[in-house]
């Protein structure tokens, strides 16, 4: 903790960045076990991801938002609407442009592309990366900022929080690659490279934020809206897709549950 908070802002969000992309590597490993992971933990551990990021939306981000926003008085709702709106907004241009596959169920999106499937996965899992990757960055930018809703506490429980959540994602692109026929070297490759992305997301987030503080509630809601556009446009129906919508669901509420008490008991 000492050491984080000599740092300056961007690299304390650099620090968080590449701690969540660790975590993305170590989910990728698992397929390097020598058994083939059940589609049904899968299924629950994407659940679990949906259910931290959505959690993490609101105690993270959007409360603080709107904390922050308060000396507008009436008019206080302004900045976590507009920016909640907008991120979703963002990630609905980005989900309809960017070619991807979700490889549960088989399914290929955004403009047509000559890519090959790995590369589709790869890019839809870090289509789900980059608002974490903002998120934590201005977490850190608020911390930065001085605000009394932001404190280190509270920056370090959302990137634990959302490199928990990595774990399953990284699984969730180096096992379907593998099923594909790449080797589990390159499997694993491609499934950590996946989260590459949130290290420089959350330099750019916190830099944003520290260069211009009265953006803080608005980037705050606008990487809640881009966490919440893409649980519910992408991590959910993947993990509902193979019948196992029980169990799926059961992780939604395990993984809200530790991101509300990461939040809670640290923030």
């Amino acid at each position: 903790m000492s050491f984080l908070l000599s740092l300056p802002p961007v690299a304390q969000a650099l620090c968080a960045g590449l701690f969540t992309w660790a975590m993305t590597a170590l989910g990728a490993a698992f397929v390097f076990t020598a058994r083939e992971i059940p589609r049904r933990v899968l299924d629950f551990m994407l659940g679990f991801a949906a259910g931290v990021m959505l959690a993490a939306s609101y105690w993270s981000l959007l409360a603080p938002a709107l904390e922050m926003s308060e000396y507008m008085g009436t008019w206080s709702f302004v900045p976590a609407v507009t920016g909640f709106l907008l991120g979703g907004v963002f990630l609905r241009l980005v989900d309809r442009f960017l070619p991807h596959l979700h490889v549960m169920q088989n399914q290929k999106e955004g403009m047509s592309s000559s890519w090959r499937r790995s590369t589709l996965l790869v890019a839809a899992i870090t289509l789900h990366n980059i608002p974490e990757g903002l998120a934590v960055g201005v977490a850190f930018g608020a911390v930065a900022a001085g605000l009394p809703s932001a404190d280190l506490a509270g920056a370090l429980a959302l990137a634990m929080g959302i490199g928990i959540q990595n774990l399953p994602e990284g699984t969730a692109v180096s096992v379907p690659l593998r099923r594909e026929g790449l080797s589990r070297t390159k499997a694993f490759m491609y499934g950590q490279f996946s989260g590459m992305v949130e290290p420089v997301a959350a330099v750019i987030g916190a830099a944003a934020v520290t260069v211009a503080q009265p953006l803080l509630p608005y980037a705050l809601a606008f990487a809640a809206g881009a966490m919440v556009f893409v649980v519910v446009e992408e991590v959910v129906p993947e993990s509902q897709a193979s019948g196992h919508g029980d169990l799926a669901t059961a992780g939604v509420m395990l993984g809200f549950a530790v991101m509300m008490t990461l939040d809670v008991a640290l923030g």
